[in-house]
């Protein structure tokens, strides 16, 4: 590898930060995708069906992910993409207007920055950040540089789960005082997995990247990462955010005054680290009245609770809300329904596919961060109540937030974990 890009800096980052249009011909949106295995896969299919977007490069540091992502393009009969190891060797590719971000939580934000710095706009995966302090600066970095940034929960652009939160604006259903996210999916053991060599064709350390250097070990690589403090965030912050998500935006608040979570590793003695049970609770301040939120994470055997996903064995993925005039129930990503009094009548219900993908490419034709559904900084606000729910779990206390100085208050060991320890040079920067 080049030793300039090992040293690529903020200042040379920001020197191709032009704020610009689109340069190509006919409107077409030029696309990089970063990170190619299951949900880089999605990526490239919505982006290659969609008019006027072109995938002009791929980047992944495993080659046997890059292989049938290109030869499924190349059956399309679109054009092969520039091929990437390194994702700041793609960012230097002038073709590229968006880049969209795939690759695993610990990246995310330190990619985003970069991709913001070389004035490309950003789509990135859930959550956008893997601590409190880089939720702050991946949005600092979009506003700086005033690039177009969404966080992929789909959700968001669900037309059915969106006029569900108006309808609870509008107080259809009364006040709503309570929302509740469900996470019960089905996770098995992971087994342990010894120490062993770097696979062929994989470049393990762009892979590890801000994480701290670990030897390999395959449940430490691909998907399974999601288990370890040093890549993950647990299940709270892989499914989980995108129900913490549509439970805040439900609810109608931003920063939490209070955060507590129990749980535990349950059943099974693997490499997992993180909880595959957890129960989170928060409490906000709305102009002086308080509101709650909970949220669950199991792992195993769960019933169908408020008839979500009913006759799909395994899964309970959703979010209920509560009011004084009744509920409202959202049923993973695109439907909601609703009761209505103290007899529980059957209220307004409503089915759609989201459209989030879209939504995103509209507004970077328009250049108005405002048209997106999930800009960064909301993407950002939830990711924050993973990030503090696993702070309170990993300390066993209950976390208080002040939410203008971002800070756990009284807490000093707390505060710490608001960050981490970055690997040089790929460390997420203090001033973007």
């Amino acid at each position: 590898m080049h030793r300039r890009h090992f040293l690529m800096s903020t200042a040379v980052m920001a020197g191709n930060a032009a704020i610009r249009g689109l340069q190509s011909p006919n409107d077409t949106v030029r696309v990089g995708v970063a990170g190619l295995g299951g949900r880089g896969g999605s990526h490239m299919s919505a982006w290659s069906n969609m008019k006027n977007v072109e995938i002009v490069a791929v980047c992944d540091v495993d080659e046997s992910h890059i292989g049938n992502k290109v030869q499924g393009l190349e059956s399309k009969g679109l054009r092969k993409p520039q091929v990437y190891t390194d994702f700041r060797q793609l960012l230097e590719n002038k073709d590229i207007d968006v880049v969209s971000i795939a690759t695993p939580n610990h990246w995310h934000t330190l990619q985003t920055i970069w991709a913001c710095q070389a004035g490309k706009d950003v789509y990135v995966e859930k959550p956008c950040s893997h601590n409190v302090f880089e939720s702050q600066q991946i949005v600092a970095a979009a506003r700086k540089y005033n690039r177009i940034v969404q966080q992929g929960s789909q959700s968001r652009s669900s037309p059915a789960l969106r006029e569900g939160v108006e309808r609870m604006r509008n107080g259809e259903f009364g006040e709503i005082y309570m929302a509740r996210g469900l996470c019960y999916k089905w996770r098995d053991t992971i087994g342990r997995t010894p120490e062993e060599p770097v696979p062929p064709g994989v470049d393990y350390d762009l892979w590890l990247g801000p994480a701290p250097k670990r030897p390999f070990t395959k449940n430490r690589f691909h998907y399974n990462w999601h288990w370890f403090w040093d890549t993950g965030n647990g299940d709270l912050g892989n499914q989980g955010i995108h129900e913490v998500d549509k439970a805040r935006w439900g609810l109608g608040v931003t920063h939490p005054t209070k955060v507590t979570a129990i749980g535990g590793k349950f059943m099974f003695d693997d490499d997992q680290e993180t909880p595959n049970t957890i129960s989170a609770a928060y409490e906000f301040d709305v102009d002086g009245k308080k509101k709650m939120m909970t949220f669950e994470v199991r792992h195993w055997i769960s019933p169908h609770e408020a008839g979500i996903q009913e006759g799909k064995p395994g899964n309970t993925i959703g979010n209920q809300f509560y009011g004084a005039n009744g509920y409202v129930v959202f049923d993973n990503y695109n439907k909601f329904y609703s009761f209505l009094g103290k007899d529980q009548k059957p209220g307004p219900t409503a089915t759609a596919r989201d459209e989030h993908w879209l939504n995103f490419m509209n507004a970077v034709r328009s250049r108005k961060r405002e048209e997106l559904n999930a800009e960064i900084e909301e993407g950002a606000l939830s990711c924050n109540l993973v990030h503090l729910a696993n702070i309170s779990y990993r300390l066993g206390r209950t976390i208080h937030w002040d939410a203008k100085k971002l800070e756990c208050i009284g807490d000093e060991e707390a505060n710490k974990m608001l960050t981490r320890a970055y690997r040089k040079p790929f460390v997420v920067p203090e001033k973007v």
